[in-house]
């Protein structure tokens, strides 16, 4: 199947920034007003929502021939823009940022090791 490079950036990089905003903007807001509750309903309709729309609706453009872009890359540089844009602290971010490189790597260990299925 032959991907339009341009539609492929467009839709992948569009999708991505609605989840890394929604994501940083609206988590937060969510845990303070819900705690725990709130957390959980952030993360079903904040990353189940965009999974859906990124991968069910194919929205987020993956295989031969198209740019290797995930949602956790969406995050992560989503992340690093958010917090330049509100002054945060970077030696705050350090341990998130090791907790979620070992994580990462962890997590593709184990994938890799169970033949690249995830259910």
């Amino acid at each position: 199947m032959e991907v339009n490079m341009l539609q492929a950036f467009i839709t992948t990089f569009s999708t991505g920034f609605i989840f890394a905003f929604l994501l940083f903007l609206v988590w937060g807001h969510l845990v303070e007003k819900g705690s725990i509750f709130g957390g959980m309903i952030a993360g079903a309709f904040i990353v189940g929502g965009c999974w859906i729309l990124n991968h069910g609706a194919g929205y987020l453009v993956q295989g031969a021939n198209s740019p290797w872009v995930d949602q956790a890359w969406a995050v992560g540089v989503g992340g690093i823009f958010f917090g330049i844009g509100s002054k945060a602290s970077f030696t705050k971010s350090i341990p998130t940022i090791i907790a979620t490189i070992i994580g990462g790597t962890l997590g593709g260990f184990i994938l890799a090791q169970k033949g690249g299925v995830w259910f």
